[in-house]
């Protein structure tokens, strides 16, 4: 694997090279939504939630964090809003399975960085599987984690693609509420 730049080595807004995705951060962000990785559609657009199925921008709208609902297109939107977006692994797949544990790990140590960085007041994993693999915390259950990351309260969240049929819009909604200070 090529050797790439870590975080502390980039100015403020810059990408590390390689990736296909652009992060959607600054300083001091309300939440930072961490995604499994990208789609292939999301990396071929070049925005976040890109794919048609996907209900992030549906429940962040619900859950009260955009006064309306977003297009993948105006993700960089989220920043006024004191919202943000990455992902732990930079890899675009058809689905999370084709990811190797090994990608989550090193990616978990990228966004541990990352967060300590950019320093958001809440990290939100978007996927218990994610949380699970990458911070090797095989029992963890949604919600508020004990641990925090980079410096950041962190909470594992429900996935927002339209394969998790585990959790509906309203669930998730529900769930992005709580990310929010006094709710």
């Amino acid at each position: 694997m090529p050797e790439e730049l870590l975080p502390d080595e980039l100015l403020p807004g810059e990408q590390p090279p390689g990736k296909p995705l652009p992060d959607v951060i600054a300083p001091g962000l309300e939440v930072l939504f961490c995604g499994i990785n990208p789609s292939l559609m999301s990396a071929e657009r070049g925005h976040h939630f890109a794919r048609p199925g996907n209900r992030f921008w549906p429940a962040l709208h619900r859950a009260g964090l955009t006064p309306r609902q977003l297009a993948p297109e105006e993700d960089r939107e989220l920043l006024r809003h004191g919202l943000g977006v990455t992902n732990l692994v930079d890899r675009p797949t058809r689905t999370a399975a084709e990811l190797s544990p090994a990608e989550f790990r090193a990616g978990a140590v990228a966004l541990a960085a990352l967060v300590a960085r950019y320093r958001p007041r809440v990290l939100a994993v978007l996927g218990i599987t994610a949380w699970r693999q990458g911070f090797d915390r095989p029992k963890a259950v949604v919600g508020r984690q004990p641990e925090r990351i980079g410096g950041a309260e962190t909470w594992a969240v429900p996935n927002p693609s339209g394969l998790n049929a585990h959790a509906q819009l309203p669930d998730l909604a529900r769930a992005y509420r709580q990310l929010r200070p006094g709710s």
